[in-house]
C-alpha cells in the first residue's frame, strides 16, 4: 500500500550531518530536517556557534550534536565523518552548506583567495560525500546528498557583483551534482542541489550593503529576500521519501530571480 504524504516526509530515526550548519541557510535546514524527525549533528568551524545553534534546535524538541570541523581541511572532512557515525549511528542525509565567498575585481583577484573559495565550496563537497558514501551510503545501499549550490552559479553578475570564484565553484557544484547522481545511482543514493537566491546571512551582508538590500528584493518577481523558513520544505523534499525519485536535479529557491535572467 502506498504510503501517505506524512509517512513519505518521515524523517524519524535518521541522522543527517549538515556542514556551516551553526547559522543561516544550514541552521534553517537543520530545523526543518530536525522538525521531521531526524537526528541532527551540525559541524562548522566555531565551537561556540555551534553550542548555540545547538541549543536553538534542542530548545525546539530536535536531537542536535555538534562537531567542530573546518570543511577546507581534509583530516577535518575525515574526522567529522567518522565521529558522527561513531556518536549517532549511519548517516542518511548529508547537507553539503559549508562555503566561503570573496569579493574582488576578477584583474585582481588573489589566487589565494580564489584557491580558498573552490577548496571549501567545491573540494571540500567531494570529499565529505566520498567519505560518509564509503563509510555509510554504499554499503547500506542508500543515502540522500543535498549540495547548496546558488543562483550565482547559474549566471554571471552585473559589474557590481565581484564574486567569481564564488559564481564559479557554484557552477561546479551544480555539474557536480550531477556527476555524482549519475555514478552513486545504482547505490541508491539520490544527489540534489538546492540554489538560493538573496537571503539576509553573514556571507551576502557585504554584497547587500554594496547593491541594497530592498534593490534586491525589487529585483525579485516575488519582490522580498528569501526569510528563514524558505529552504525548508525542498530540504526535505530531497531528504526524505517524498523525493526518492528525484535525483540530479538544481531548483533555484529565489523569489523568481533565476526565470528572468535566463537560469
Amino acid at each position: 500500500m502506498a504510503r501517505t504524504v506524512q509517512q513519505l516526509f518521515d524523517l524519524t530515526g535518521q541522522v543527517a550531518l549538515v556542514t556551516g550548519g551553526s547559522r543561516g541557510l544550514g541552521l534553517q535546514m537543520a530545523h526543518a530536517l530536525g522538525e521531521a524527525g531526524a537526528k541532527i549533528m551540525l559541524s562548522s568551524r566555531k565551537a561556540a556557534d555551534l553550542e548555540e545553534a545547538a541549543a536553538e534546535l534542542q530548545a525546539a524538541g530536535i536531537d542536535a550534536r555538534w562537531i567542530a570541523a573546518d570543511c577546507g581541511k581534509e583530516e577535518d572532512i575525515r574526522r567529522l565523518a567518522t565521529e558522527t557515525m561513531e556518536r549517532m549511528g549511519p548517516i542518511d542525509i548529508l547537507v553539503n552548506n559549508a562555503g566561503a565567498t570573496w569579493g574582488a575585481p576578477a584583474e585582481d583577484h588573489p589566487v589565494a583567495a580564489w584557491d580558498k573559495v573552490m577548496n571549501l565550496n567545491v573540494r571540500g563537497y567531494f570529499l565529505l560525500s566520498q567519505e560518509v558514501a564509503k563509510q555509510s551510503f554504499i554499503p547500506r545501499g542508500k543515502g540522500r546528498i543535498l549540495n547548496v549550490a546558488s543562483i550565482a552559479g547559474l549566471a554571471g553578475n552585473p559589474s557590481e557583483m565581484k564574486t567569481i570564484a564564488y559564481n564559479t565553484s557554484k557552477g561546479a557544484v551544480i555539474n557536480f551534482t550531477r556527476a555524482l547522481a549519475g555514478e552513486w545511482g545504482e547505490h541508491g543514493i539520490t544527489v540534489n542541489a538546492i540554489c538560493p537566491g538573496f537571503f539576509p546571512s553573514k556571507m551576502s551582508q557585504g554584497l547587500l550593503d554594496t547593491i541594497g538590500a530592498d534593490n534586491m528584493a525589487q529585483a525579485a518577481p516575488l519582490r522580498r529576500l528569501g526569510d528563514d523558513e524558505d529552504l525548508k520544505g525542498l530540504a526535505l523534499l530531497f531528504a526524505s521519501d517524498a523525493g526518492k525519485h528525484i535525483t540530479g536535479q538544481w531548483l533555484a529557491v529565489d523569489g523568481g530571480v533565476s526565470a528572468i535572467i535566463g537560469g
